[in-house]
Order: C-alpha cells, then structure tokens, then sequence
C-alpha cells in the first residue's frame, strides 16, 4: 500500500485586498526565484528560493516581511 503524498497549496488569500484564492505563488528553480502575486490588486513579493522551498514557505516570507515593515511604520507607544 503506498502513501498519499500531502498536497502544498499554491494559492492563497490576499492580506491586501482580502480575496480568498487570489495569490498565486510560482517558483523558478533556474533562477532561484519565487514570486507570489495577487490577480485582483495586483501586489507582488518576489524572494529568492532553494531546492526545498514550497509555495507556502514564500508566501510565509511574505507575511513576515509585511508585519515588519508594518512594525517599522508604527509609532512607539509609550507608557
């Protein structure tokens, strides 16, 4: 009997504009580029990718990039 293989998801939802299923992720081994791009408000994250780097492994480096971008432009709260 032969294991299932567990699929990766290769679309996902905009935190931009908030549509479900529009970011679509592409990975380019030759180039070693992964580029993942909303087809509604059209933004896009490029980052570069190994031979182990999955759909969601770029769109998680995208998350990550848009919250610390985010907690550079917020102000400090002081007490």
């Amino acid at each position: 009997m032969k294991k299932e293989v567990a699929k990766v998801a290769t679309s996902f939802d905009c935190p931009f504009c908030n549509h479900a299923g529009t970011v679509e992720c592409s990975l380019n081994r030759s180039t070693e580029l992964g580029t993942i791009k909303c087809r509604v408000c059209d933004t896009k994250f490029q980052t570069t990718i190994n031979y182990m780097t999955e759909p969601i492994d770029v769109f998680s480096e995208w998350i990550d990039e848009c919250e610390k971008v985010n907690a550079e432009d917020a102000p400090d709260e002081e007490e």
